[in-house]
């Protein structure tokens, strides 16, 4: 008999019956689906399937009907996970969960984050499967990054009181046993005072002390995982120490049972095994709780009370009370608690955590500010605008801690490998075992018994699970503090391969605010009277260059029209009705398009465009009437940015509306190496397509509306901080400060941490490869030595740490650029000289 699994899902977009129908007859046709029933008011969709898979082929044919599954994420903290292993078996058992689209399982955080269809499953039977196998789970907490760091640290002094018992009791074993085999004259002490059977009973009682105390929770966690058919790291600690201690236990109490030659006891292996295993726990855990403090960094940043302007006074009020339309009163020093917009006051802010900028930035009325970042010596008032969850430094929190649980693609290779290392280093160590007794010399059970242990140890795969989670964690954390924010995880390794940066030119490699240069007129037209037709045109647009027109007509003091008729025209320019008469202001693509003559202007406006101006025509009543100049300056850092990126082996390209001419000259200006201008907004994808050919990787950085498609196209979307939503939302990297240094510093500690992340698994994988056949004896023959069990946990236990120390380095990543003693990003990390 078939089984089946009964779901319901919850839909979007269904407005009537013939929505609900065309849904019924899609999912009824699906092969595995039966007993289809749509409910329209409900909004849901109730069906059998025949395999827990067929759920993601469902989910798949909403979308394509267009009355998508409602989706919902939920973090776990998954706990009892202690290797790579561990981590393979807690993603096979929620991915197998019908109703599940996605799972990460992030070793180094000890968490797990799913993504599943509304209605076929919850949270509660997540964390009942989680828990099945032996990984307790709960949800994770918004306070989730302050809970993990104080349960490390508890964790680690669990650890180290652990380990310290543990010690305590193995010291004496260590010293009876092992010292009579070092020194001659110690044997000869033990023998005729309390003699070899008082020793070993003593070790038997105080390595039983051990086991059954600090040593009780690998066999607590291992045992029942061997016994489900699931062993993991626990697992082979258990069997390694417990066929120590058995044998040692037989040799001791039974001694008829093993022939003479092999009576011997190894109780100070399974003791200091348990003793070592413990030290590096404790390192590990010390360690981990590290790896978080970026995000410990940002939460520090956040206002626990503010005051709040109500009822004609100002009270003290929680953070989380505050709502949008609140005043908010900011004395000198403090902290600001939300985002919003100054109404009173003036004052200078301290802004280098969320920018990385180092100068304080003047506020006053209208102008705006960032939660988390410091007041001056000035008091003013502010009206919250975005408050909770919507402050940008929420939002930067989330992003980090979105990007630190991130699995790499890079990742996906390390779990399938490591899913089966354990049943084969098990499978190993009987054979080991088995070629000892069959092929070994005299003590063959001895030997065999030690070697077999080794392997178990030396085995542990906890330092291939921490490889990568670890690196990423502070790689991306100490991107934070350099005012780079990794939104989507892969970005981390994508940008790492790239081999061209292409970049948007207004806002990006420019200022973003141009200013009028030059007004040449057509006969006939007086310079005032034009400029206001024109910037009554302008006024609408939210171009900028349309910004610099109306700045200059302020500054001249022309009379303000108004204009109405309003077409912004995308690509070439605008049109409206100004004071009776048909204003045209555009590139002269608009001119060509409206079969306006350019006349005598043209080569004024060629001239200046050679010269890096952008040049617009203005034309009255289709009559050529001006050639309009603007010239958007060049950002200062921009030359010195393109300049490190060519150091970094990476090609740099511009894509911009501007005229070839005038692209050529900010090109020239800055050493960018290739230019693709007079693009259209829906022809940077096309030009990204075409920068692509022969292979190349590519970066986009952008910043405004029109950068969207781009930024999404591109294989890694930067998006300057100072740009637009719509922008950020699109992009895989968000830069907090407003110049092309974020973009070298992203590309900088991308490679960092992808070097450091290689650099762990060499060591993760080359170690155990390299050690399980000397754990083995493979030298035993030709040089007489065989590794001991205490020597091989010892061994075990550093790899973890080295892996976990390793990636800490990152913590020290020196930004590529910075302006002179600049503060880099949130946290107000030091300022730092350019990388090593």
């Amino acid at each position: 008999m078939t089984s089946t699994h009964h779901i319901t899902l919850s839909l979007q977009g269904m407005s009537c019956a013939s929505c609900s129908g065309r849904v019924d007859r899609a999912l009824a046709a699906l092969p595995g689906v039966s007993d289809v029933a749509v409910n329209l008011a409900a909004e849901t969709a109730q069906m059998n399937v025949d395999t827990p898979a067929r759920v993601g082929e469902v989910a798949v044919a909403l979308d394509t009907l267009g009355y998508p599954a409602r989706r919902a994420t939920v973090t776990l903290n998954v706990a009892s996970m202690s290797c790579a292993s561990c981590v393979g078996r807690v993603d096979r058992a929620l991915a197998g969960l019908p109703g599940v689209l996605e799972v990460n399982v992030n070793l180094a955080s000890e968490t797990a984050t799913v993504t599943y269809l509304e209605g076929a499953i919850g949270p509660a039977e997540l964390i009942a499967a989680a828990t099945d196998m032996g990984y307790p789970a709960t949800i994770a907490q918004q306070d989730a990054a302050e809970d993990r760091s104080a349960r490390k640290n508890a964790e680690a002094r669990e650890s180290a009181k652990k380990a310290l018992i543990a010690a305590a009791l193995a010291l004496p074993v260590f010293v009876m046993e092992m010292g009579g085999h070092m020194i001659p004259a110690f044997h000869h002490l033990i023998a005729g005072t309390i003699g070899q059977q008082v020793s070993w009973i003593v070790q038997f009682i105080l390595t039983t002390l051990v086991l059954v105390g600090p040593g009780r929770l690998f066999y607590a966690k291992g045992i029942p995982a061997l016994l489900r058919g699931a062993p993991d790291m626990n697992s082979l600690v258990a069997v390694g120490t417990g066929a120590a201690y058995l044998y040692s236990v037989t040799a001791t109490f039974l001694p008829g049972v093993l022939p003479e030659a092999v009576r011997a006891v190894y109780f100070e292996a399974a003791a200091v095994i348990v003793v070592l295993i413990l030290l590096g726990r404790f390192l590990e855990a010390r360690a981990k709780g590290r790896t978080g403090a970026a995000i410990q960094a940002l939460l520090g940043l956040q206002v626990r009370t503010a005051r709040v302007l109500r009822e004609g006074g100002a009270v003290d009020v929680a953070v989380e009370a505050i709502r949008p339309g609140d005043i908010l009163l900011v004395r000198p020093g403090e902290r600001i608690a939300v985002d919003g917009e100054v109404s009173e006051g003036t004052s200078y802010l301290d802004e280098s955590m969320i920018t990385g900028e180092p100068q304080p930035v003047a506020k006053a009325a209208g102008d705006s500010v960032t939660g988390g970042t410091v007041n001056g010596s000035g008091s003013f008032q502010f009206r919250a605008t975005r408050v909770g969850a919507d402050t940008t430094l929420a939002q930067i929190i989330r992003m980090v801690e979105q990007a630190q649980g991130a699995k790499l693609p890079i990742q996906g290779l390390v779990d399938k490998i490591t899913l089966w290392f354990v049943p084969a280093v098990m499978s190993a160590a009987l054979l080991t075992v088995l070629i000892w007794l069959v092929f070994g010399p005299d003590p063959a059970l001895t030997l065999a018994l030690v070697a077999g242990v080794s392997v178990l140890i030396i085995a542990c795969p906890c330092a291939m699970g921490l490889a990568t989670p670890t690196s990423i964690m502070v790689g991306t954390g100490r991107a934070a503090e350099m005012g780079v924010l990794f939104r989507k995880g892969d970005a981390l390794q994508q940008l790492s391969g790239v081999t061209i940066v292409a970049l948007d030119k207004t806002g990006t490699v420019t200022e973003g605010r141009p200013e009028l240069t030059d007004l040449v007129l057509a006969e006939g037209f007086e310079r005032a009277d034009l400029l206001a037709l024109v910037a009554a045109v302008e006024a609408r647009s939210e171009h900028p260059i349309a910004e610099a027109i109306l700045r200059a007509a302020r500054a001249e003091g022309v009379p303000t029209l108004e204009a109405d008729q309003f077409t912004s025209i995308t690509g070439y320019g605008v049109r409206a009705r100004v004071a009776g008469h048909e204003v045209l202001v555009g590139a002269d693509r608009l001119m060509v398009r409206e079969g306006v003559e350019t006349g005598p202007l043209a080569d004024h406006e060629a001239r200046l465009a050679a010269r890096g101006r952008s040049a617009l025509f203005a034309a009255v009543d289709g009559r050529i009437a001006a050639v309009i100049a603007v010239a958007d300056p060049v950002k200062s850092s921009s030359a010195a940015a393109v300049a490190a990126l060519h150091r970094m082996g990476l090609k740099v390209a511009m894509i911009t509306g501007d005229k070839q001419a005038t692209a050529q000259a900010i090109a020239r200006e800055t050493g960018i190496d290739t230019v693709i201008a007079g693009v259209l907004p829906e022809g940077k994808v096309a030009a990204l397509q075409d920068l692509r050919a022969g292979g190349a990787r590519l970066a986009f950085v952008g910043d405004g509306i029109n950068d969207a498609p781009a930024l999404a196209d591109a294989d890694v979307g930067i998006a300057i901080g100072t740009g637009t939503d719509v922008a950020i939302e699109s992009a895989d990297v968000v830069l907090m400060s407003g110049d092309l240094r974020g973009v070298v510093n992203a590309v900088e500690i991308s490679r960092a941490t992808m070097r450091n992340i290689r650099q762990n698994l060499f060591w993760a994988f080359g170690y155990n490869t390299a050690l399980i056949p000397v754990a083995a004896g493979v030298l035993y023959p030709a040089f007489g030595l065989l590794l001991s069990p205490v020597l091989a946990a010892g061994a075990m236990a550093l790899s973890s740490v080295f892996v976990l120390s390793n990636a800490l380095r990152l913590r020290r990543v020196r930004p590529a650029m910075v302006e002179g003693t600049a503060k880099s990003g949130v946290g107000a990390a030091p300022a730092a000289v350019p990388a090593e």
